[in-house]
């Protein structure tokens, strides 16, 4: 089998794949707004609302799309509570101290869901038809809240995000010590870190530039499960590739007559059944939640399914033939293709052999 496929001698193949890919989405990265933002990261309003009878969040979440906020997200918090979440609406800040009070999306959207659901209940659960209550919040205005109201402040969510970039940063850092100890057996064992990192790049470049080019083609937002399914993607990535370093360490020890690159070829024909299965079960139950309606995650799935597919073929495309370009030398090689300049000439030279000497000198 190892002679029959050779996935090391296509390497530059996968190289330029994976380039072709990354470029339509690294040129949408650099074209502002390089990402579309949800709420999470943008001005909003945030109200809780109490309703006298149960109420599915699916059909809350229909009655707010019905009054054109398709990006509200509806959290139950027990007792016919929920707290819901939109883009900032008109009149949620703090209307004039005297005149008569402008009519607000506020009042709009309180009107239509007693209409659509029946009365909405006071702070003790009981109903009150002419008031119902129904707290606003506004993060650009001051709006006091009994409920505990949840304010989405932008400066919240740019720090998870700091955080979270903070966090890929130092476990790049971690991961690539860790790989080059661990690996330590094996020549040059720091290069099995660069390779890991490398790929964990190539998957998260690749699943921002999809989402830059979703949120400007279909509106697809960025949001904080969105940055929960990056942090994934990056385990997963790491995961994959240290199953397959781990074969190519294996059969490196055991000192076989034939090249790196053949060694690298017969681990990933070895692992390469399992890297398909683990992430083919994966895909499967991502598909699975997509089709059974998981409309408050979607941005969450759509991250998680193309940096699984991304994370596979990163494992085995990438990572694993950066060792093997590294121990042949395929950069400066390309190099000097590229500049013109000629190849090295080397200079061999014949050790001259010893007489043997067969019998008794006279």
């Amino acid at each position: 089998m190892e002679q029959r496929l050779n996935l090391v001698q296509h390497r530059g193949w996968f190289y330029l794949f994976s380039f072709l890919v990354l470029l339509p989405g690294v040129i949408a990265l650099t074209i502002p707004p390089r990402l579309n933002l949800g709420i999470d990261f943008t001005s909003g309003t945030t109200f809780t609302v109490r309703f006298e009878q149960t109420v599915p969040r699916d059909e809350i979440s229909d009655a707010m799309s019905a009054l054109g906020h398709p990006e509200a997200r509806i959290q139950g918090t027990g007792g016919n509570e929920y707290i819901v979440r939109t883009n900032e609406l008109a009149g949620s800040g703090t209307g004039p101290s005297v005149g008569p009070q402008p009519v607000s999306e506020i009042n709009v959207i309180e009107d239509q869901l007693r209409e659509t659901f029946g009365n909405l209940a006071n702070a003790d659960g009981v109903a009150s038809p002419g008031q119902g209550f129904l707290e606003f919040s506004s993060i650009s205005a001051t709006v006091s809240g009994s409920l505990g109201v949840q304010k989405s402040w932008p400066f919240i969510c740019c720090g998870i995000t700091g955080n979270a970039i903070a966090a890929v940063v130092a476990a790049s850092i971690a991961i690539f010590f860790y790989l080059w100890y661990t690996f330590r057996s094996v020549p040059d064992s720091f290069r099995f870190g660069t390779a890991a990192v490398v790929a964990l790049i190539h998957d998260s470049v690749l699943v921002l530039g999809a989402f830059s080019i979703l949120g400007k083609t279909i509106d697809t937002e960025i949001n904080i499960f969105f940055i929960a399914a990056i942090l994934t993607v990056i385990g997963f990535s790491v995961h994959d590739s240290i199953v397959v370093f781990d074969r190519i360490r294996e059969n490196v020890e055991r000192g076989e007559e034939r090249t790196f690159a053949e060694t690298v070829n017969a681990s990933l024909l070895q692992t390469i059944s399992r890297s398909l299965n683990t992430s083919l079960t994966l895909v499967f139950a991502i598909l699975t939640l997509m089709l059974m309606g998981g409309g408050s995650i979607k941005e969450f799935l759509w991250a998680m399914l193309i940096g699984t597919i991304a994370g596979t073929y990163s494992s085995i495309f990438i990572a694993a033939q950066i060792l093997v370009s590294w121990e042949e030398g395929d950069l400066p090689r390309w190099l000097r293709r590229i500049t013109g300049r000629p190849e090295p000439e080397w200079e061999y030279y014949e050790e001259e052999a010893e007489p043997v000497v067969t019998g008794p000198q006279v």
